[in-house]
């Protein structure tokens, strides 16, 4: 009997039936993400928004400016990070939208687990399906805008940690606008700020590598906001929200 309740298929029965106070906080973690990530992957037009918004607009920058090779070359890292910035902030508005209009937001909010991880886990699901498409399709966007092949590495590494910090700061705004009906203007207002360093760092890492320099120290102050941006954004989010739905 007592080998039967070591096993895990019975451990994890008996961690299904405990309170949602006692189960430990990593649980609600990963629930929530999984569930962030099922509910997006069911709606996949509007998953599929910020990377054609990102795909789109940044092709149409040859046709606007003209073919030149050198002109786009110096173009590129900087209409490749203004449009993933576009194009992460299209879809940070809907961040908590949804669970504040079917009254989910207000369970996480009292429930037991810790809010700032729960936050954390949907800030986590909105980077996995929307900035790091983006990630991933910047390498053949650089190639559209003849990009020099130095450039490559430095720009995923860059929008890597980027895109992330957008989600982060964005999620700061979503929270503060989440009662508000059309609070997409708003939220622009507010997270704007807190993006143009991030651009900044990124586009200079790239534009360096292209002109033949180092990218160590645009990397390093880009990994510095995005480490400030981790501490920050779960603890900001949450009260935020809290203030909100209270408020």
């Amino acid at each position: 009997m007592t080998e039967a309740l070591r096993t895990p298929a019975s451990q994890q029965a008996v961690q299904e039936r405990l309170p949602p106070e006692l189960l430990p906080p990593g649980e609600g973690f990963v629930g929530i993400l999984k569930r962030d990530l099922l509910l997006a992957f069911r709606h996949r037009g509007e998953l599929a928004n910020p990377l054609i918004f990102f795909i789109m607009v940044t092709a149409l920058i040859p046709i606007a400016v003209g073919p030149q090779k050198a002109l786009l070359s110096q173009l590129a890292p900087g209409m490749i990070w203004v449009m993933a910035l576009l194009g992460t902030l299209l879809s940070s508005d809907s961040l908590f939208q949804s669970d504040y209009a079917d009254g989910t937001l207000e369970q996480l909010i009292i429930s037991p687990q810790p809010l700032w991880l729960l936050v954390l886990a949907k800030i986590s699901a909105h980077w996995l399906v929307t900035g790091l498409p983006i990630t991933l399709a910047a390498p053949i966007l650089g190639l559209m805008l003849a990009l020099p092949e130095a450039g490559y590495a430095t720009l995923v590494l860059g929008l890597a940690m980027g895109t992330a910090t957008f989600s982060l700061f964005g999620a700061i705004g979503a929270a503060l606008t989440v009662a508000l009906r059309k609070g997409g203007v708003l939220l622009s207002l507010i997270v704007m700020p807190l993006y143009f360093p991030v651009l900044i760092f990124g586009s200079a890492a790239v534009q360096r590598v292209v002109d033949g320099g180092s990218a160590g120290a645009p990397l390093a102050l880009l990994g510095a906001v995005f480490a400030f941006a981790l501490l920050l954004s779960p603890f900001a989010t949450a009260a935020s929200l809290r203030a909100g739905i209270n408020g």
